[in-house]
């Protein structure tokens, strides 16, 4: 039985496998790579993954979802019609298409999988990604952080055994960056630095933003449908710009027709707030690693954002050296983590190749700030950056007189003050009563390769209390995550063999939507005429009319961007 390795992206997921000594990247039913992470509810309920669900975005945007995985973690409900959803069971809705995508490539049935994580997501983020794996029906025993993912694809590719590296990982929404040493059968995690809010969606909401300032408009105060239309006019412009001194951007929605002409150094500009982010990112990385750029072979570039011509100008700007491209950056991830799945499964070419991961925050213990008693101050037991799997002690005393009980409380993240950080759970232990300071109790922080948090406190009397940490505010009991996986199960999803069909019909009203004139009528034509063979025709006459069809939306929408 195959285990799979799964790319969950913001913007786009990707599923691979080890077969015959390699990675091989699988298609899904439409024969292509990438599964958009999108989700829609058809006016039956009937649930849409992927193509068909990004097409409706900004035509039904009330009923569809997008980039839910920037909510992964939190208990946020995202309604797709009158039906809320989590954004782990969105998520776990993308990860059942890519199982059975799988399933229909090898031939054979898939429980288990690999999933590649942002370096920076938090504990939470980790453990609802596992809860959308096991909702799809998916065992999720491993998690690898996407930088690490990628580097095991580069340094698979470049063939280089000893070399370090810093990668650079722009998704279409977190920046990762990692500091990796190669050397003889090892990959080893040397630091990570992240922000889990910058991304190519953000630089689609500044264009959009800009192009209402010069409008006169806010973008807040735009219809749902106009919005998600506007923001998809942007990324066609930022993508124009890669290949073109300038883009244009023509937008119809209630206010009427508008144009905006950008220029590869207006986008500079533009984003020039994002890039001093994306620069605090690359240097806290070096610097937690202890490097400077003389001691780095390669800085390796991957994920979708960095095949922009700026960004790579940027980071070359700001590292003084010019970055590389691995293969296609936004497949790179995917396939560093179907190499893990090839480890995982004890394949015969890579088995003794050993990955080892790193902490990427830093947890610790609050304890009483007697300046400010409302605050406590974070005293760190695991810095970041520790290698995994982890595990450290430190001693405390009480704070009162008589004290007959000490609460640890335990909290991730960088700040010094607790109120600032992410706050995890408390263990509770009883101390002989004492003058304050007389008694103490050593707690211990166990994180291991899987981010499981375990503590345990003793005092010294030899007694003992732990618990691995669960925050109950988002996690499910097995109970709760049973129920509400049958409860999804008998929501009607779209059959596989469908969805070629449906994006046909689904682009068409999008481009309907945005065109006018003779070509609303060309479109309404075509969509007449491509039911009226669904209804009557074979499957080859089928696959004819769609081709033919796909032909003709690629032409108008290429006019519709001015292509033609």
């Amino acid at each position: 039985m195959a285990i799979i390795g799964i790319d969950l992206g913001t913007t786009n997921s990707l599923v691979c496998v080890w077969r015959d000594g390699k990675a091989e990247l699988v298609p899904n039913s439409l024969g292509e790579y990438l599964t958009p992470s999108a989700v829609y509810a058809d006016e039956h309920q009937v649930l849409w993954t992927g193509a068909v669900a990004r097409e409706h975005m900004c035509i039904r945007p009330e009923r569809c979802a997008a980039s839910f995985k920037r909510h992964m973690g939190t208990d946020k409900r995202i309604f797709l019609g009158s039906m809320g959803f989590t954004p782990q069971e969105l998520s776990s809705m993308v990860l059942k298409q890519l199982k059975e995508d799988a399933e229909q490539y090898l031939g054979c049935e898939v429980e288990e999988a690999v999933i590649s994580v942002p370096a920076y997501f938090n504990d939470e983020q980790r453990f609802a990604t596992k809860e959308a794996g096991q909702m799809a029906g998916l065992r999720v025993e491993r998690l690898v952080n996407e930088p690490s993912a990628a580097a095991l694809a580069c340094r698979s590719e470049s063939g280089e055994e000893d070399s370090s590296f810093l990668v650079v990982d722009l998704g279409g929404g977190t920046l990762d960056v990692s500091v990796v040493e190669c050397f003889e059968q090892v990959i080893e995690i040397q630091a990570v630095a992240g922000d889990n809010r910058l991304g190519g969606d953000d630089f689609d909401h500044r264009i959009a933003e800009h192009f209402c300032r010069e409008h006169g408009l806010v973008f807040e105060l735009l219809s749902p449908g106009d919005q998600a239309a506007l923001l998809k006019k942007a990324e066609q412009c930022k993508r124009s710009l890669t290949s073109s001194p300038a883009g244009m951007i023509e937008f119809s929605g209630d206010q009427g027709t508008m144009g905006m002409f950008l220029t590869g150094e207006q986008l500079t500009e533009l984003l020039a707030p994002l890039l001093v982010r994306l620069e605090k990112v690359l240097r806290q990385a070096l610097k937690d690693a202890g490097k400077t750029m003389d001691d780095i072979d390669q800085v390796v570039l991957v994920g979708g954002s960095c095949k922009m011509p700026l960004v790579r100008q940027f980071i070359a700007r700001t590292l003084e050296r010019e970055p590389y491209l691995c293969g296609r950056p936004d497949e790179i991830v995917a396939l560093g983590a179907g190499i893990y799945a090839g480890i995982k499964s004890r394949q015969a070419e890579i088995r003794d190749v050993i990955l080892t991961d790193i902490c990427p925050f830093t947890l610790g213990v609050g304890i009483v700030d007697y300046d400010d008693p409302d605050d406590l101050i974070m005293s760190p037991v695991i810095e970041r950056n520790s290698v995994l799997p982890v595990s450290r002690m430190r001693e405390y005393v009480t704070t009162m007189d008589n004290q007959r009980q000490v609460a640890f409380r335990i909290f991730q993240g960088e700040s010094i003050h607790c109120s600032q950080n992410e706050y995890m759970g408390t263990v509770e232990l009883a101390v002989p009563p004492a003058p304050k300071g007389r008694e103490a109790a050593l707690v211990r922080l166990t994180y291991d390769i899987n981010g499981i948090l375990e503590v345990e406190a003793m005092n010294r009397l030899g007694q003992r209390a732990g618990k691995v940490i669960m925050s109950r505010k988002v996690r499910m009991s097995e109970e709760e995550l049973e129920r509400r996986t049958a409860e999804l199960e008998a929501i009607k999803r779209s059959p596989r063999e469908e969805a070629a069909n449906q994006l046909v019909i689904s682009r068409g009203e999008r481009l309907y939507a945005e065109a006018l004139g003779n070509d609303r009528e060309v479109i309404s034509q075509l969509l007449r005429w491509f039911s009226q063979v669904l209804g009557e025709g074979s499957p080859a006459a089928m696959a004819a009319a769609r081709k033919k069809a796909m032909e003709t939306l690629d032409y108008i929408e290429r006019k519709l961007d001015g292509d033609v």
